[in-house]
């Protein structure tokens, strides 16, 4: 019956669809061709400077945009890899005051806990059943952490992409902002949308990638890698909780070249361009313009002209997480608020279907 009353509505998801063909990423879109925008982040404690400048930053340009908003605290993701429960329940708080401080509003966009919406796991089972081995086994992510495994890697990492459309597509999110290695992903969340749709009627929009305009930051040690909570060299993830003087310390020790003078190369000079990026980032300026400033100046002296914009942006964030942090209540009624929220639009969806 439900799928009746949706091939009744045909025309109207035809028009949605028609706004939404094709796999090819979308810059970010006017408002009047969003219906409903939806991502996710993993509950890895306090972001680092890749993930504030990566995703959150473009975030909370986004919920002041457009009016249909979800951010996620994936904590399903997560567990694909082992974890303590007393320091991933603190690990959820940590991110969610984090995602306050850096402007996120539960006013202007649902911000809720994964795992709390039990439609997401019902949905990725049904999609699950539609996915073949194979597809998955040759997803690049799949292969490059199996290889770090030696081939260890459980049914949850290998099917983590299936959970991930569920929570793209459990909310029939029309755009999505990922960074550019997740866009095999959305390949994979976008054909699973028109299989379903194929086989059942018109039901999923068909949703489109907005890839952030930031490039992915580097490690500060290692120019060819990117900027992770993980990397064993603490000196090269700068997190914004960091204090001054670690802050300073981490891009004393970031790694350039020989060259003193300050370019942006990324081919040739992975390091100082990773400044470059950082910096213009961070002071919300062209990459020329940060270059023509710096003209003169050598790369020793530039490192602590980046340090000190990185410390001036994180300044008022980082107080603001600590007060947030303090109030533990606060922060669990935000996500109990917003997985009710989030909630009341999945449990229809998962009825449909």
């Amino acid at each position: 019956m439900a799928l009746r009353s949706m091939r009744k509505a045909r025309e109207c998801w035809n028009f949605i669809r028609a706004l939404h063909q094709g796999p090819d990423a979308a810059p970010v879109p006017q408002k009047d061709a969003v219906k409903r925008i939806f991502s996710g982040i993993q509950p890895t404690g306090i972001p680092h400077l890749g993930n504030y400048l990566g995703a959150i930053e473009s975030w909370v340009r986004l919920q002041d945009e457009h009016d249909s908003v979800l951010y996620s605290i994936v904590d399903l993701h997560s567990i694909t890899v082992p974890q303590d429960p007393t320091i991933l329940r603190q690990s959820i708080l940590d991110m969610t005051a984090a995602l306050l401080a850096c402007g996120i509003n539960p006013e202007k966009s649902i911000l809720f806990q994964q795992s709390q919406v039990s439609e997401h796991t019902q949905l990725s089972w049904i999609l699950t059943c539609m996915v073949r081995l194979p597809r998955l086994q040759h997803l690049h992510q799949w292969k490059a952490k199996t290889a770090k495994e030696k081939h260890n890697g459980t049914v949850g990492l290998l099917t983590y992409p299936v959970l991930q459309a569920a929570d793209i597509l459990l909310y029939k999110s029309t755009h999505v902002p990922v960074g550019e290695d997740q866009v095999q992903h959305m390949e994979l969340v976008q054909d699973l949308a028109q299989s379903f749709n194929k086989k059942y009627g018109e039901f999923f929009p068909v949703p489109k990638s907005i890839l952030t305009s930031m490039k992915k930051v580097k490690s500060l040690r290692d120019p060819s890698a990117k900027m992770s909570k993980s990397d064993p060299d603490k000196l090269a993830t700068v997190r914004i909780t960091d204090s001054p003087e670690e802050i300073v310390q981490k891009f004393r020790k970031a790694m350039t070249d020989f060259t003193s003078e300050v370019t942006y190369e990324p081919a040739s000079r992975g390091g100082v361009s990773n400044l470059v990026a950082i910096h213009a980032a961070v002071a919300g300026l062209p990459v020329e313009e940060v270059v023509r400033r710096s003209a003169g100046m050598d790369t020793a002296r530039y490192k602590l002209v980046v340090a000190d914009a990185v410390i001036e942006k994180f300044a008022p964030i980082k107080s603001e997480i600590e007060k947030l942090k303090m109030n533990k209540d606060h922060l669990e009624k935000v996500l109990q608020v917003g997985s009710a929220r989030a909630k009341e639009l999945a449990y229809p969806v998962c009825q449909e279907t």
